[in-house]
């Protein structure tokens, strides 16, 4: 199974999943790979961390859904870090609520997208921070999931509530739906309940713990509000550090994957 359309989620905020997001696109074009990165949160905030102003679009995630735009209207090609945005605004609550009046109303981005992951080596969408028609469309159009948490307490308890949902979706709408990774946010060793929490993680779920651990990183913070990845930012931070290794890790991962798959694949012949 490819791991091209990768969905980032948590239904808890303030985890960051939409740094995670923007940063590893931006680590990943930085290493070669070509990136399509879809904003499906209202509040837009990977679309200004991209550089773009949310204020000013012509065409937005928001037309997509709403099918008054095609896919290829509405990406923005290039942004500073070099790769490519569908971007949202505010507007994107009016699609949320269409959606509930249309049929197949769960596979409009996955539609969107079929026509176009041929152009890209992945994929990653930003959801919202709830379980919600957005997140749905997220859910539904991607092959798997990265999960990025804090290492706290009531993080464990909210990812149970997120793993029920995406078997639940899995069995019902989306049999490709795969969990492709954790990544531990935020992290300070310092911290024993951290600590804790990470061990417990690798101890349930092995080697879907990514190794790279992002830490609590000032410059990582700034980014966003001059509208750049932290690379970019402050290339000789940690955090900026931290995103490149993990984006090698993916891609990793990838090609490993790839192995298996071609390796089952001659075996079946």
């Amino acid at each position: 199974m490819s791991d091209k359309i990768i969905a980032l989620t948590n239904q808890k905020g303030g985890v960051g999943k939409t740094t995670s997001c923007v940063n590893l696109a931006a680590s990943l074009v930085a290493m070669g790979e070509r990136v399509l990165l879809c904003d499906i949160d209202p509040q837009g905030n990977a679309t200004m961390g991209s550089g773009a102003d949310k204020t000013q679009l012509d065409a937005t995630m928001n037309d997509l859904l709403r099918q008054e735009a095609s896919v290829a209207e509405v990406i923005i090609h290039n942004t500073p870090a070099g790769y490519d945005l569908i971007p949202a605004n505010s507007d994107l609550t009016e699609a949320e609520v269409g959606l509930l009046k249309k049929t197949n109303k769960e596979r409009l981005l996955e539609e969107s997208l079929n026509s176009i992951q041929g152009n890209y080596d992945f994929i990653l969408i930003d959801c919202p921070p709830a379980l919600n028609m957005l997140t749905l469309n997220a859910l539904t159009a991607a092959t798997a999931v990265i999960i990025p948490m804090q290492c706290e307490y009531f993080a464990l308890e909210g990812l149970t509530d997120l793993l029920n949902t995406i078997s639940q979706l899995k069995h019902t709408v989306n049999p490709q739906l795969q969990i492709s990774g954790i990544i531990r946010t935020m992290f300070d060793p310092r911290n024993r309940l951290a600590t804790e929490v990470s061990d417990q993680l690798i101890k349930h779920f092995g080697n879907k713990v990514y190794q790279t651990v992002i830490p609590r990183n000032v410059r990582l913070a700034e980014a966003p509000s001059h509208g750049l990845p932290v690379h970019l930012y402050d290339k000789s931070s940690r955090g900026a550090a931290a995103y490149m290794a993990l984006a090698s890790e993916m891609i990793k991962r990838r090609s490993k994957s790839q192995k298996t798959t071609s390796a089952l694949s001659a075996e079946a012949l």
